[in-house]
């Protein structure tokens, strides 16, 4: 039987044992979708990837995102995890681009001289506002923690997530999904996951603070999350929160479960779309195969 190699990275992050972690797999081409998503419920994180072929496709490279319950279409650890595999064990470092072939569209990811990868993301759609004390009750939390200045939305770049806007890191810190009133929420809704944020951070030098729930997805709370990021980048732009069109910030999430991440956003409103752009580093801990 051909070995099934795989690696264990951390990203969103420039140590071990930080940011998200993600396995992905090489040359999975002979792995039926079944067994895939036996092996990311296996695995358990809130990702795994499958490289199809090691040789490009259309300028790309075929990948398969999987949570432990299902396969999502796009997901931005992952897509910044993987493309920093394939380029430095499989083309060695020698290139600054590498194209994504995924279900949601090719992404490419861009790698600075300190290898740090950026996703430009396909462009945010805006979907439903949402009530206030609705999503209070499903955070555990009081209306007055909720930032109502901003619409609670329904954003997506190839995965819808909500956006709740809280005061302060207090409110961020609180919240807690209620799993019966989450599930109700998300029933009639195309977005499955609640991305939550806050103008007060934990470390000196960031600009914003995020917390997301996805226990649709069999993770009760992400550590980082591209995606959702991507979306929330959109939404900061297109609700103008820094009370400007474009933004160039750091988001900080992970730090209430441990996991101390680094995402870097960049967003540009152009005639009626906005440029999405998710960045960070990503760092490759173990390497083992499948028996």
């Amino acid at each position: 039987m051909k070995k099934r190699v795989f690696y264990i990275l951390d990203v969103f992050t420039g140590q071990k044992y930080a940011g998200n972690q993600l396995a992905v797999f090489r040359d999975a081409a002979g792995i039926p979708g079944e067994e895939m998503q036996q092996i990311a419920r296996e695995i358990n994180f809130s990702e795994t990837t499958f490289i199809l072929s090691e040789e490009p496709n259309n300028g790309g490279y075929d990948v398969r995102i999987f949570t432990p319950k299902e396969e999502v279409p796009f997901a931005g650890h992952p897509t910044l995890g993987t493309a920093h595999l394939i380029r430095s064990e499989i083309l060695q470092g020698k290139v600054d681009k590498v194209v994504l072939n995924l279900k949601v569209g090719q992404i490419p990811v861009t790698f600075d001289c300190d290898n740090r990868g950026e996703m430009q993301q396909i462009q945010p759609v805006f979907g439903k506002v949402h009530d206030s004390q609705a999503l209070a009750e499903v955070l555990g939390l009081d209306i007055s923690n909720i930032d109502a200045r901003f619409p609670i939305q329904e954003v997506s770049t190839g995965l819808p997530f909500f956006i709740v806007p809280l005061k302060n890191i207090a409110a961020l810190k609180k919240a807690k999904t209620n799993t019966e009133k989450y599930f109700g929420l998300i029933e009639h809704t195309e977005a499955k996951g609640i991305l939550i944020f806050c103008p007060e951070t934990h470390e000196v030098g960031n600009d914003i603070s995020v917390r997301v729930f996805v226990d649709y997805y069999g993770v009760p709370e992400d550590p980082a999350t591209g995606s959702a990021n991507g979306c929330l980048a959109g939404y900061l732009a297109q609700h103008r929160y820094f009370g400007q069109d474009d933004i160039n910030i750091r988001a900080e999430q992970g730090y209430e479960i441990g996991r101390p991440s680094l995402i870097l956003l960049r967003a540009k409103k152009r005639g009626d779309g906005i440029e999405v752009f998710v960045g960070g580093k990503a760092v490759i801990v173990a390497r083992g195969e499948f028996l």
